[in-house]
């Protein structure tokens, strides 16, 4: 490494940390549901944050929609996941897209439930819908 690559500080060096260092918050829509950004803006990433979601027993998320797409990666337990209508029983291991604008819910088959969420940085506005998928 040469001594300018060694005097890289800061988020442009990169970050490393231990994701129960980050604090884990409330989701005000949802029903025993916590988040938590792993990574994002704060640490220097530009275009994505990676964000761990977890929902206990009869936890959930009531269908809404996003302005921006999600990208998941189930980490443990079950859920019955919607998708623009099509009904999707998620576990460990599967991954899920859920584009911009699509109506989608969450609840818990098998807590906790947990799964890590990529989403652009850019303006997001969760809308409810009122009836469902």
């Amino acid at each position: 490494m040469s001594g300018e690559q060694a005097k890289v500080q800061g988020p442009a060096a990169g970050v490393v940390k231990q994701s129960q260092a980050v604090q884990l918050k409330d989701v005000a829509a949802g029903t025993a549901t916590q988040m938590h950004v792993l990574i994002g803006p704060g640490d220097g990433a530009p275009h994505f944050a990676m964000r761990r979601f977890v929902m206990e027993n009869g936890g959930g998320m009531p269908s809404h929609t996003n302005l921006v797409e999600h990208e998941q990666y189930v980490l443990r337990g079950r859920a019955e996941v919607g998708i623009g209508g099509k009904v999707h029983e998620v576990r460990a291991g599967d991954v899920l897209y859920i584009p911009a604008g699509a109506p989608h819910y969450y609840k818990v088959l098998e807590g906790p439930f947990e799964f890590l969420c990529m989403v652009p940085n850019a303006p997001d506005q969760i809308e409810i819908v009122p009836d469902g998928c």
